[in-house]
């Protein structure tokens, strides 16, 4: 196990497909749907759009300072008159315990991953809501009776140094992952403070690597020095808050003491530059590597070759995958000229890091695997002759293995093997072992809980380890895919999960979820909480693969960057136009739910079109968009929606951002609306604002803002029990009432 990420179960993005297939009916255009916003500008809409200018029509900058007094005296009233209406609900208990004994079920898989010789995984539950990290070996794992050894027990840790420790994954030395570098969060933030632990003693080791609280990139290079890229002090960070300077730090340093070994610039962009170091099945290092990101998408990648930094003859939008010999695996995310002539988008590659470092590349890299139109490649694992990838196609999940056709890897053609998994499911890879050959394989469904599998890649085979109980009754339920029709023309798939004896007369409490941004495929999951807290008392649940996740290869993402980020919002819209043409929902019985990017997703929706919703949940989100550059980390996200510092961007911006485009007028939904005050990644100012603005207006809305947890919301899964149940409280007040 290279690195162990974090999670309560099998990963939740491990996702899942769908039965059924596009249905006949013809579907509708926006085009169709009229739009409500009148011609005069909002009343807070800025005199000009210059940071200047906004910070001046903002009357809510206060909520912006994270505990300050005024924006703290605000969250305990909010939260007052939230908590009185939502846990007030006669249903909230019944749903507080049905979601609790989900996710604290002693029933679920354990997510596994690699370690040493054994298997590693991450546990909470009632009795440990803050989570032990523990090992067994993998026939105990296989077992009925899985036999587990604690390695470090974060409740205990937490107890005995007063402290709201978060666990956030460990970072292992192969080949024996002895040494690891533990990571926690104080109170679920991304920012956290590293300790070396040794497996063996099963506690920290004295005098070993120790670094503060921050957003680090930290990397193993032996046993006796890191890879850092972190705040060596003044002017060492972005202005997103991420580092641009790798360090080489040696056993016994202090970060002071540490040596440069590469360095990017102030003004990157993206989530800082990051040290990788890859290795071979017997630990030897194949290659270092540092990515700087230009911004987020963009970035260079150099390799660290005799202690100097040689950059690569890559493209600025591409996937490190990983290494196989003197190889470098790679998926392109744009169109790539090389000699014979361009390489497509979307498409897997090899190339030879000897040759990605001349100045021209002389041979034409190997394409592996090119996607069809509405294929994509979901997740890559690189092992020592072969490659194991999940291909969509149509939101659907398939397993290949990619071996090569003779011993020169890099200029040879390769061939694909299907392997076998469940049809129409979500195919999803967790950890892998080069030293082993194998990697965990989940398939799931919107109905069908996961299955945890591990595949042997010489034999092309995978053997079924453990099956999650159903959570819900699934049996009153069908799963259908349609497609609505964009503003543009375009046709946006989404999957349907409702009662088989719907009637189709608009009467459905519906929740329609979407994210699309960043590039991140959204296909459908076993959801136990919603199953069990929205299907079982009738509800229907859609997913939208809109435009600006990766269902389809890059082209779907970039496709609405920047000026085009319209067509996304366009896109949802659609879908609930749809949902409504169809008679599957009505507005009157529609929500929209949507977290982080989903919430500007949602805030745009409730703004532009409140005649399509009565409800939406908007959770941890970025709202204020003329000034979330402002907001750490926001400046970071500048390559997905535009800096509002350039005039002609700003201008785009501010015609969908939903904190300027508010309107004392205009009937919206009562909306709600919940964020964290550790969450470091999306400052909680953009929802106290836009509370604050409703509030202001007139508009009836509830606003909750957790206190601890982060922005991953699942630091503790007794809390996390809370927070579904105020979610689907809400949502039954408002669809079902």
């Amino acid at each position: 196990m290279n690195r162990l990420i974090l999670s309560a179960a099998v990963p939740a993005l491990l996702l899942a497909a769908c039965a059924g297939g596009p249905a006949t009916l013809q579907p509708v255009n926006l085009a169709e749907v009229p739009s409500v916003a009148p011609a005069a500008p909002p009343p807070h809409y800025p005199a000009d759009l210059t940071p200047a200018g906004v910070r001046a029509a903002d009357d809510h900058l206060a909520l912006e300072e994270v505990n300050g007094a005024e924006a703290m005296a605000f969250v305990g009233q909010s939260n007052r008159l939230a908590l009185a209406s939502l846990e007030g609900d006669r249903r909230y208990e019944a749903y507080r315990q049905q979601a609790e004994a989900i996710l604290t079920a002693t029933d679920r898989i354990p997510a596994p991953s690699f370690l040493g010789d054994g298997i590693g995984n991450f546990w909470q539950d009632a009795a440990n809501p803050k989570g032990v990290w523990r090992r067994t070996t993998l026939a105990s794992y296989r077992s009925a009776n899985t036999r587990w050894e604690t390695l470090l027990d974060i409740d205990a840790l937490a107890r005995a140094e007063g402290r709201d420790w978060v666990f956030k994954g460990a970072n292992c030395l192969a080949p024996d992952e002895v040494r690891c570098l533990i990571n926690l969060s104080d109170g679920g933030k991304d920012a956290v403070v590293v300790r070396e632990f040794d497996t063996r003693t099963r506690s920290f080791v004295d005098g070993g690597f120790s670094l503060p609280e921050g957003k680090h990139r930290i990397s193993w290079l032996d046993v006796d020095t890191l890879l850092v890229a972190t705040d060596f002090g003044s002017g060492a960070l972005t202005e997103s808050g991420y580092p641009f300077i790798v360090k080489s730090l040696k056993r016994g340093q202090t970060l002071a003491q540490a040596t440069e070994v590469y360095r990017g610039d102030i003004g990157d962009g993206g989530y800082g530059v990051s040290p990788s170091v890859y290795r071979d099945k017997d630990g030897a290092v194949e290659a270092v590597l540092f990515r700087r990101p230009l911004d987020t998408f963009r970035a260079e990648t150099w390799r660290w070759v005799d202690g100097r930094a040689v950059k690569l003859n890559l493209p600025e939008r591409v996937g490190i995958n990983g290494t196989m010999g003197r190889q470098l695996v790679f998926s392109l995310d744009q169109e790539w000229a090389v000699p014979g002539g361009p390489l497509p988008a979307g498409a897997l590659v090899i190339a030879g890091l000897d040759e990605l470092a001349l100045a021209e590349i002389s041979r034409v890299p190997a394409v592996i695997f090119e996607p069809g139109a509405r294929q994509s490649i979901d997740s890559v694992r690189v092992m020592s002759d072969s490659i194991l990838a999940v291909v969509s196609d149509n939101v659907v999940g398939t397993l290949k293995r990619f071996s090569v056709t003779s011993d020169d890897p890099s200029h040879t053609e390769w061939r694909a093997t299907d392997i076998s998994v469940p049809a129409n499911s979500a195919v999803g890879l967790g950890d892998s072992s080069k030293s082993r050959g194998e990697v965990f394989v989940s398939t799931q469904g919107f109905l069908t809980p996961p299955t945890l599998s591990l595949a042997d890649i010489g034999a092309a085979t995978i053997t079924d380890l453990r099956s999650a109980p159903a959570k819900f009754d699934a049996s009153t339920h069908v799963v259908e895919q349609f497609e609505a029709t964009s503003s543009d023309g375009v046709k946006i798939p989404y999957f349907v999960t409702r009662p088989r004896d719907l009637a189709m007369d608009g009467s459905a409490p519906t929740i329609l979820f979407g994210y699309g941004g960043f590039q991140v495929s959204f296909p459908p999951a076993y959801k136990p909480e919603m199953g069990k807290l929205w299907l079982e008392n009738g509800g229907v649940f859609v997913q939208a693969n809109i435009r600006g996740g990766g269902e389809f290869g890059p082209q779907w993402h970039q496709s609405v960057l920047n000026e085009n980020r319209q067509l996304a919002f366009d896109d949802f819209a659609a879908v609930a136009a749809d949902l409504h043409r169809r008679g599957i929902s009505s507005p009157r019985r529609t929500g929209i739910y949507g977290r982080s990017n989903g919430g500007v997703l949602t805030s745009v929706v409730m703004t532009q079109h409140p005649e399509l919703i009565n409800a939406a949940v908007i959770e941890s989100p970025l709202i204020d968009m003329l000034r979330y550059h402002e907001l750490p980390a926001g400046a970071s996200w500048i390559g997905e929606y535009g800096d509002p510092r350039i005039p002609e961007e700003a201008a785009w911006i501010a015609r969908y951002s939903a904190y300027q485009q508010l309107r004392p007028d205009t009937e919206y939904p009562r909306v709600y609306i919940t964020t964290n005050t550790r969450d470091d990644r999306v400052h909680p100012g953009h929802a106290r604002k836009f509370a604050a603005r409703l509030t202001d207006m007139g508009h009836d809305h509830l606003y909750y803002e957790e206190t601890s947890g982060g922005h991953s919301n699942d630091a503790d899964p007794v809390a996390n029990a809370r927070r579904w149940a105020r979610h689907y409280v809400y949502l039954s007040q408002q669809l079902m009432d």
